[in-house]
């Protein structure tokens, strides 16, 4: 997870915005809105969650799989880790 205040506030943000987006698209859903516009909130919610799994991910790669220190068995685990991740979010 962030490993520092810095990186944690971004993803906090996110998060947030995306907490907004779902309260929109109850509210239309719960209004009977367009299907246009049930599909258009669906659609930003979807690219939301995919940036805020880019971020983590990244930041994920970089302080585990990139750090020097280490081990080789380190790296594995991790790696072995994220891929099950990936693959889940990816089905």
């Amino acid at each position: 997870m962030p490993h520092t205040v810095e990186e944690k506030k971004p993803l906090l943000a996110r998060v947030r915005r995306i907490q907004g987006q779902a309260a929109a698209l109850e509210r239309a859903l719960e209004q009977e809105s367009d299907c246009s516009a049930v599909l258009q909130q669906i659609a930003a919610i979807r690219g939301a969650v995919n940036g805020l799994m880019a971020q983590v991910l990244e930041g994920h790669l970089r302080e585990h799989l990139g750090a020097e220190e280490r081990t080789p068995q380190q790296r594995h685990e991790d790696l072995e880790q994220v891929l099950g991740v990936l693959r889940s979010y990816l089905k």
